[in-house]
């Protein structure tokens, strides 16, 4: 198969010609119609994931195709069947599965991670019966792609973690492909969004997507009191969707008093442990909650939201790209020059 990969951390993405994968026992080979080149594989290739133990290394966790082939445990799944591949994979065995928490399974798997990903022509996934998700006849493969992480990571954020409620105000900080996605569907949930992000043509983005009020972060000294100015005191939910010390700290203190802070951009590379206004947090009673993706068998009340029409991901595509592109542009996403979310389609 044709595969783009590194063989060093911060080295050449090339495509190259790689052995075709074989299924698990209880897994898949999934052939890749569309992956998204997401912020999270500049991460793996900048060396900042530890679930990354040798190279060389294929990056690419948001993905859909069609079965190709199955394993022998599997039930399920066959050849033929279109599928979306959650970006995390719980073994469907421990406490957590058993909970309904694959999203944080000690044991889980992802693609682009934990083993080779989907910038190729084919991927083998694991724990199938527990975790892929049918993508339904009317939806394409671009939007099932963006869907397998960013999308329902955001669904997991605003509903699940967040539980944005009509007529709250939310803060987005940071409008890439979780941003936006975030803002999509706090919107769609009733909530008066505010986006902040350094790119106005992210937020002219934010705005499509149903931000009624849009902060360009370098032109302002000071967001958090943007934000409270706009909010009358504050957020109710304030969501860091970059991953760094200055949004982190920013969303905290965006919010009035009893609101939530849920981080969900990963703070990697030397900054998972920024300093927390935590005298703010004790005199205002603030929540700080995690987001970690989000479980495949909680996917349905998302999926009816895109079904029907009331989100619509496809809006958040810009282009799409072969597999040689992509792997260029991921090489380049230090640079945040990237707007809304960018699709490999080809991989031939």
């Amino acid at each position: 198969m044709r595969a783009a990969m590194f063989h060093e951390f911060m080295g050449p993405i090339d495509v190259e010609t790689a052995p075709d994968p074989s299924p698990p026992v209880d897994g898949v080979v999934i052939r890749v119609m569309a992956n998204g080149v997401c912020r999270s594989d500049w991460h793996a290739w900048m060396g900042h994931d530890p679930d990354i133990k040798s190279l060389p290394h294929v990056p690419g966790h948001e993905c859909s195709g069609v079965v190709e082939a199955v394993g022998a445990g599997v039930r399920n799944w066959r050849p033929g069947m279109r599928a979306i591949v959650p970006v995390v994979s719980g073994c469907g065995k421990c406490g957590f599965c058993h909970a309904g928490q694959h999203q944080v399974c000690p044991d889980q798997y992802q693609p682009g991670f934990t083993g080779w990903g989907a910038f190729a022509e084919y991927v083998a996934i694991p724990y199938a019966d527990a975790n892929l998700v049918e993508l339904p006849e009317s939806l394409s493969f671009e939007v099932g792609g963006s869907i397998g992480c960013r999308f329902t990571t955001a669904f997991r954020v605003v509903v699940q973690q967040g539980s944005v409620e009509p007529g709250q105000w939310v803060v987005v900080h940071g409008c890439g492909g979780v941003g936006l996605s975030s803002v999509m569907i706090a919107a769609a949930m009733g909530a008066n969004v505010i986006a902040v992000d350094i790119s106005d043509d992210q937020l002219a983005l934010a705005r499509a997507a149903g931000a009624v009020h849009t902060i360009n972060a370098r032109e302002s000294n000071e967001v958090p009191e943007a934000v409270r100015d706009i909010a009358a005191g504050g957020a109710h939910v304030s969501i860091d969707a970059l991953g760094s010390p200055e949004t982190c700290i920013n969303s905290i203190l965006s919010l009035r008093r009893q609101g939530r802070h849920v981080q969900v951009g990963l703070l990697l590379g030397g900054e998972n442990n920024p300093p927390i206004p935590m005298d703010r947090v004790i005199a205002h009673e603030l929540e700080i909650v995690g987001s970690h993706a989000m479980a495949g068998h909680t996917f349905a009340n998302m999926m009816s939201m895109v079904t029907s029409g009331r989100v619509d991901p496809s809006k958040l595509i810009t282009r799409s790209v072969d597999l040689t592109e992509g792997a260029k542009i991921l090489e380049q996403m230090g640079n945040f020059t990237e707007t809304g979310v960018t699709m490999i389609t080809s991989f031939s």
